[in-house]
């Protein structure tokens, strides 16, 4: 399937361009090169990636888009909350999918706590992955904090087992992201439903 291939779906909020693992490589490559930049500017403050987890080859969608927007709002009301200035220094919307770099000035243990139970709180948390970089480009992670991994979107079984595994097929887990973003969208009154 090419790059500008579009995929068909059952539902027209997840159609978009699909993208070749190659693309997904150059992204990750391109997020390590902006973290690398942004540590050489604030060698002192952690950094925080915002990505979508979005399973199967579309990445950007209106699926995807909702749950970014959905995150950057919850992230400055996060940020607010807690006192930790932060700066956005990159936000990029393409194939590979919503992904923003923001410097936080926060303990980098501290920060990827409240991120971890922001992912576990808000209703659409579980569509987000919220990576702390600490100062000298280090992961910050759940086990880190001695925090169980990440729940399935389907079940409730540990997400790398069922991922790994392919314990449930791509419509169902497309299904259940739709369904939280329907949830979400439902409960906050938005008229584009």
């Amino acid at each position: 399937m090419t790059r500008d291939a579009k995929v068909p779906a059952a539902d027209d909020r997840r159609a978009g361009p699909a993208v070749t693992i190659e693309a997904m490589l150059a992204a990750r490559e391109r997020r390590v090169a902006r973290r690398r930049d942004a540590f050489a500017v604030r060698p002192d403050r952690p950094l925080v990636t915002l990505s979508v987890v979005m399973p199967g080859p579309v990445k950007d969608c209106a699926v995807s888009r909702t749950a970014a927007a959905a995150a950057r709002d919850a992230l400055d009301r996060l940020f607010a909350a807690r006192g930790f200035a932060a700066t956005r220094l990159a936000t990029e919307i393409g194939p590979t999918g919503p992904e923003d770099l923001i410097a936080v000035e926060a303990d980098p243990r501290a920060l990827k706590r409240a991120l971890v139970e922001l992912e576990e709180l808000h209703p659409l948390g579980r569509l987000w992955d919220l990576d702390v970089a600490a100062p000298g480009d280090r992961a910050v992670s759940r086990r880190d904090l001695g925090l169980p991994p990440r729940r399935c979107l389907v079940c409730d079984a540990p997400a790398h087992a069922c991922a790994r595994s392919r314990a449930h097929p791509l419509d169902a887990l497309l299904t259940a992201m739709e369904e939280r973003v329907d949830a979400w969208q439902a409960r906050i009154g938005d008229p584009t439903l």
